[in-house]
């Protein structure tokens, strides 16, 4: 794939308990109230904006404990086989039918073909599928927040401190309502549409239209950042950081972004399961935005070579 890409903490001051009160002065603690007589601003909301990257793939995060999402059974010099995705499909996670869909992929990619994802069918990925983007870009604004993908112009919407309605009509990225709490964006989202490749990972993880995620976003310190990060890296893929486009700045020493999520699906999956992401900075997070496009641009679009599609050395007239 061709690629080119606080929160503030308001402290109050309070009497020290050692401090003493003059004779004669008011015993009783008078009602609090702003000390700007009458306004307070509201806490700053964290600051998610700007372009995010993470390194590795195809695997994500799982948890520390319970239970997680599929991951590739496929190795290849000791890590994940970017180029054999053969999903593990004796996760209990997995209904019967689903293990099935998993396992068939699974055998399809052994035999050296690549089996359809809604990525290389160049169709919307629907969430969580997007999340395996490699760049993502957040807009935030006080009524919706607007995320961009590296891939295909994807594109979500998320509306702020709204419900879902009553009945919500299915769209490839589904109904998307979010809301802060303290320092972490929630995302949920419902009503996701069920398409000829609908999957929630890179392994043909099926969905139904029971499909909920809850996104967590936050920021991290570095070095929990990089904890995280390497934590997410064992076993799995990291691209080069040579990236044209999403290379690490390696002297970055600023926060990293944090995306917990956890996806339910009673057709699909045997129990909820949750997973993370790292994100972080890329070297020119002002520069490029890298564009991917699946549809109609082969140039380049994979490992540095024009897409296969038919071509003709003559005209037909």
């Amino acid at each position: 794939m061709k690629s080119t890409v606080v929160i503030a903490l308001a402290s109050i001051g309070l009497l020290p308990a050692t401090a003493t009160i003059p004779a004669g002065a008011q015993t009783t603690a008078p009602a609090a109230g702003p000390a700007d007589g009458g306004t307070q601003s509201a806490p700053a909301l964290p600051d998610f904006s700007g372009i995010w990257a993470h390194l590795t793939w195809p695997d994500v995060e799982p948890p520390l404990a319970g239970p997680g999402p599929v991951r590739n059974m496929s190795r290849r010099n000791g890590v994940s086989n970017v180029y054999q995705l053969v999903g593990d499909y004796t996760n209990p996670i997995l209904k019967p039918h689903a293990a099935q869909l998993v396992k068939k992929a699974g055998e399809i990619a052994l035999t050296g073909v690549t089996y359809p994802t809604p990525s290389n069918q160049c169709w919307p990925g629907g969430v969580p599928f997007i999340f395996w983007n490699i760049g993502m870009q957040m807009i935030q604004q006080p009524d919706k927040i607007t995320i961009l993908y590296a891939n295909d112009h994807e594109v979500r919407h998320v509306r702020m401190n709204q419900p879902h309605p009553a009945q919500v009509t299915s769209t490839w990225y589904g109904d998307s309502v979010g809301h802060y709490e303290g320092d972490t964006l929630v995302i949920d989202t419902v009503g996701i549409k069920v398409g000829p490749f609908a999957m929630v990972d890179m392994y043909g993880t099926p969905h139904t239209p029971a499909l909920h995620v809850v996104e967590r976003y936050r920021l991290l310190d570095y070095e929990a950042a990089k904890e995280a990060e390497e934590r997410g890296e064992r076993g799995n893929f990291r691209i080069p950081t040579s990236d044209p486009g999403f290379a690490r700045d390696p002297n970055y020493r600023g926060k990293g972004l944090q995306l917990e999520f956890t996806v339910e699906d009673e057709g699909v999956f045997t129990t909820p399961w949750s997973a993370a992401i790292i994100y972080q900075r890329p070297l020119s997070p002002l520069g490029q935005w890298p564009e991917s496009v699946c549809a109609d641009n082969p140039h380049e679009y994979y490992a540095g070579r024009d897409t296969a599609v038919p071509t003709a050395n003559a005209p037909d007239f």
